[in-house]
């Protein structure tokens, strides 16, 4: 079970996004859940997505997070939600 940073819900793995922070490419979103890394998870709910900020994710990752980095996430949040809700369907 992992909690999503945004509603703070328990939900299995398969049911959630991974943010992951590393050196090498940054903030990126990780399909796999298996990339090297600190990671945040976040439902598949677009609300939660939408409801992401630099304060929760800093937190989370234990690292500073800029809004520019906030809004380069969503959009790929956005993108990668409706491919892994077409794959589990």
């Amino acid at each position: 079970m992992r909690t999503c940073v945004a509603c703070r819900e328990k939900k299995p793995k398969k049911d959630l996004v991974r943010i992951l922070l590393n050196d090498e490419n940054g903030l990126t979103v990780d399909l796999t859940g298996k990339k090297n890394g600190r990671g945040a998870y976040v439902c598949l709910n677009p609300k939660c997505a939408e409801k992401l900020n630099a304060k929760m994710l800093s937190a989370a990752l234990k690292s500073s997070v800029s809004e520019n980095m906030i809004k380069e996430i969503k959009a790929s949040l956005e993108d990668s939600v409706k491919d892994k809700q077409c794959k589990q369907d």
